[in-house]
């Protein structure tokens, strides 16, 4: 199952080579992983109630080529691994099907005192992991 998510490059996204500045593809990656857990029904803002939430724990990325001004971006997630504790994403983001950026991104969640603790069930089940 892989998700994808749109982003615009705006002005603002940019440096003063007019490319997108390197921070910003952390944004966009953090987007669509926000935007592909609401789509898997799962309500960040009641897990964070509930005293649970989810924290990058380890980011590995590759910029391949530059993406400018305009440029209409996909920023696509998979699932690369998931257990009990951690979950380990692949997101890429591309323009006209060539990768721009590549990222491997580590999940764990976090509980009231910031400790790691279990994934929440319900969130396992919707990524496909059973036990």
């Amino acid at each position: 199952m892989m998700h994808q998510f749109s982003v615009r490059v705006y002005y603002e996204d940019t440096d003063m080579a007019g490319i997108v500045y390197y921070a910003n593809y952390l944004k966009y990656i953090e987007r669509a992983r926000s935007d592909w857990v609401r789509e898997l029904g799962i309500d960040q803002g009641a897990l964070r109630d509930a005293g649970q939430v989810f924290a990058v724990a380890r980011i590995e990325a590759d910029y391949v080529i530059p993406a400018r001004f305009d440029d209409a971006l996909q920023v696509q997630t998979r699932i690369v691994r998931c257990t009990g504790a951690r979950l380990v994403l692949a997101q890429d983001v591309c323009r006209d099907g060539q990768v721009v950026f590549a990222a491997q991104v580590t999940l764990v969640a976090l509980d009231r005192a910031g400790r790691a603790t279990r994934l929440p069930a319900e969130f396992r089940r919707a990524a496909g992991q059973t036990t």
